[in-house]
């Protein structure tokens, strides 16, 4: 827990320093953002992919505060994983200034006067289980598994929807990119898409993949990129997608647990 605090409460220039560092990187990674450089095989378990993996070791203590350590062990798994950097998003500092921060769990605590997140166990058990599952799907699917989805003609390509680990109903699909202005020529890039009320299935907050197909020996892990923009080339992205849980549940209902 020492790491998440020194992670996520340091002063507010160190976090404006990481901020300016990790956009201006940007322009030179091949990469999407949060993506890097991926193995496509790994030699462990799901949970041990992302104990190894700087950018997911706090998500990693996550699965265990969630008491999910046999399921990411020993299922066989998809999980289409958020970075650490989501995490720091959605809970924020205190009086930050930030502004992907400002409006983060621990300023909205601070405001209500509640205590703030000083350390992932202070969200309930369950809270953390809930929305982790949303990541989370049964069997083992890499990207051409995946049907075409393309935002622009959902009747002709709308991609799937699948059940999630605890029922929730998500849109997966691979959107294949144009190429010298010549559609569906590119390279093949994969996306999820929460959909908070499976009555209006067309309500996506959508996120794009950075690196797929990791595969450790009990599943298969997709690593979600940060979108600091409306698009990541042509999967059209949601703010939301960079909260924990795709929107703002999450927060809520630690609010209301408090």
């Amino acid at each position: 827990m020492k790491k998440f605090i020194k992670r996520y409460f340091t002063p507010i220039a160190i976090c404006s320093v990481a901020l300016i560092m990790m956009v201006s990187s940007c322009a030179k990674d091949k990469y999407f953002i949060d993506g890097g450089p991926a193995k496509a095989q790994f030699n462990g378990s799901v949970l041990q992919y992302l104990q190894s993996n700087s950018k997911f070791d706090t998500i990693a203590q996550i699965v265990k505060l969630a008491g999910m350590e046999d399921v990411f062990t020993n299922e066989e798994i998809t999980f289409f994983a958020p970075t650490d950097e989501v995490i720091r998003r959605t809970i924020g500092i205190v009086n930050g200034s930030v502004d992907e921060t400002k409006n983060g769990l621990n300023q909205r605590l601070f405001a209500a006067r509640k205590d703030t997140i000083k350390t992932l166990a202070d969200v309930p058990s369950a809270i953390w289980k809930k929305y982790l599952m949303r990541y989370l799907f049964k069997g083992k699917f890499v990207l051409k598994d995946y049907p075409q989805l393309d935002f622009f003609l959902k009747p002709l390509y709308p991609g799937g929807f699948y059940l999630g680990y605890n029922e929730d109903l998500a849109n997966i699909g691979v959107v294949y990119n144009s190429a010298n202005n010549v559609a569906y020529t590119g390279y093949r890039q994969l996306s999820i898409s929460y959909i908070p009320d499976p009555s209006s299935p067309d309500r996506f907050i959508a996120a794009a993949v950075a690196s797929s197909d990791i595969q450790p020996k009990n599943g298969v892990v997709h690593s979600l990129a940060i979108s600091l923009r409306s698009n990541i080339n042509q999967v059209i992205t949601s703010n939301g997608a960079n909260a924990f849980g795709f929107n703002d549940d999450f927060s809520r209902e630690v609010i209301l647990s408090k």
